[in-house]
């Protein structure tokens, strides 16, 4: 059933959505360029790079942005681990008006260390 406004709402919203999505990916790029040193940039994952990163350019590391209000951490988590190939899978989450955080599987919280020295050290 049609109703007025309706259907516009849910295609704005969506629209909003994706905005704010690429907006966030955009800003985490830039933060984790400045922080490590590297050239990230957000993935164009609407081009065909379907499995790749949010954010590429950080060697070694899968980077799964979310940027919203509510995150379903372990949907997340399962949505990087699938993606990630042989990278380490990290979810980076930020809701409106606070800090980025970053979130790994406790078993590679080393190795992420490890390769967060190495990406510095180059």
């Amino acid at each position: 059933m049609w109703m007025p406004g309706v259907q516009d709402k849910e295609i704005t919203m969506g629209k909003m959505q994706r905005d704010k999505g690429a907006r966030g990916e955009r800003q985490l790029a830039e933060k984790l360029s400045k922080l490590l040193g590297v050239e990230a940039y957000r993935s164009c994952q609407y081009a065909g790079k379907e499995g790749a990163g949010d954010v590429l350019g950080v060697p070694g590391i899968h980077v799964e942005s979310k940027y919203t209000e509510r995150l379903n951490l372990y949907a997340a988590m399962d949505q990087a681990e699938e993606d990630c190939g042989r990278e380490i899978p990290v979810v980076f989450h930020r809701k409106n008006l606070r800090q980025w955080v970053a979130i790994v599987n406790l078993d590679q919280l080393v190795e992420l260390a490890r390769a967060i020295v190495e990406i510095v050290d180059e």
